[in-house]
């Protein structure tokens, strides 16, 4: 059996599911687009071709290998988009919660009943329906569970609107010892640059007390501050609304001192190596295309 354990984004990872770009379907038309960077390139004729995504992927598998970290993949789906694992489950301490997502994508998370096969099943919790959430909106971090979430009266008409306010409540119902801490995220079905698809849009804490932040991701003045005050403002890396948009935050820690990143990720990569970080450097622009990055793609399972 598969002993689940995660209390943080950063410890050494030993156990991860990653996403799959094989048979991946066509080009969606504009109106199957999830998210407004994905409508961009739809319309543009630069959506990301299936292959290139693959070779992407790969080369992420191949930076787990490097490290030692057991790999899962998804049963591959014909014509369906399973990179984003993150999406559909997410582990806390040692219990793995399906995430309520768009009902289109349920069969996502049938292609992993061969890994929750490995869990005990009174580790595996099914939130009930009204309680929507998804794993890119939620990072423990030790006493912490950090939430992205948006209460706005229009949440329904936002297909970008992924976590709503009875998530809050769940979780804080299921783990009692944890402080939920939740951060209203800035929202447009339109406008990629003014789009936090996901809290790891906008936020992403690192080892050696660093962190990854954009302010206007935040519809909250003050909660953003609150970060800001809790990592210390000369630990925060601040990236622009371009660098949010190429998905500079959305990077992916094998251990506190191990990130992988995207290559052209220049200004960051330089920051990350002078904190004393280890900087694994893959290509995987074209999966960015799709408003999510190394991240959204990982389901971690166990860190040491």
């Amino acid at each position: 059996m598969l002993k689940l354990n995660i209390s943080d984004e950063i410890s050494p990872l030993k156990v991860v599911l990653l996403g799959t770009a094989m048979s991946c379907g066509p080009t969606p038309t504009p109106e199957q687009a999830y998210d407004p960077k994905s409508l961009e390139h739809i319309l543009a004729g630069t959506y990301p071709k299936e292959a290139d995504m693959v070779r992407e992927m790969e080369g992420f598998a191949n930076i787990f290998r490097k490290y030692g970290v057991k790999v899962f993949r998804p049963q591959v789906l014909k014509d369906c988009n399973q990179i984003f694992s993150r999406d559909i489950a997410f582990v806390i301490e040692n219990k793995l919660i399906k995430a309520n997502i768009l009902p289109e994508r349920e069969p996502e998370f049938a292609a992993i009943l061969h890994v929750l096969d490995k869990i005990e099943e009174s580790h595996i919790l099914c939130p009930p329906a009204e309680v929507h959430v998804e794993g890119g909106d939620v990072m423990p971090w030790y006493d912490y569970i950090f939430v992205g979430t948006y209460t706005g009266s229009d949440y329904s008409e936002l297909i970008t609107a992924r976590t709503d306010k009875a998530a809050i409540g769940y979780l804080a119902q299921q783990f009692p010892n944890k402080k939920v801490k939740s951060f209203e995220l800035r929202k447009s079905n339109t406008h990629a640059k003014e789009n936090a698809l996901h809290l790891d849009c906008c936020f992403q804490p690192l080892g050696k007390g660093k962190a990854i932040l954009h302010k206007n991701g935040f519809l909250i003045e003050e909660e953003y501050q609150w970060l800001v005050d809790f990592f210390g403002q000369e630990h925060i890396f601040e990236i622009t609304s371009d660098e949010m948009y190429s998905m500079y935050s959305n990077v992916f820690s094998i251990s506190p001192e191990v990130v992988v990143s995207e290559q052209s990720f220049t200004r960051l990569n330089r920051w990350l190596r002078q904190q004393g970080f280890t900087v694994e450097e893959i290509p995987y622009a074209e999966i960015a295309k799709q408003e999510g990055l190394l991240r959204c793609s990982t389901l971690p399972l166990v860190r040491a």
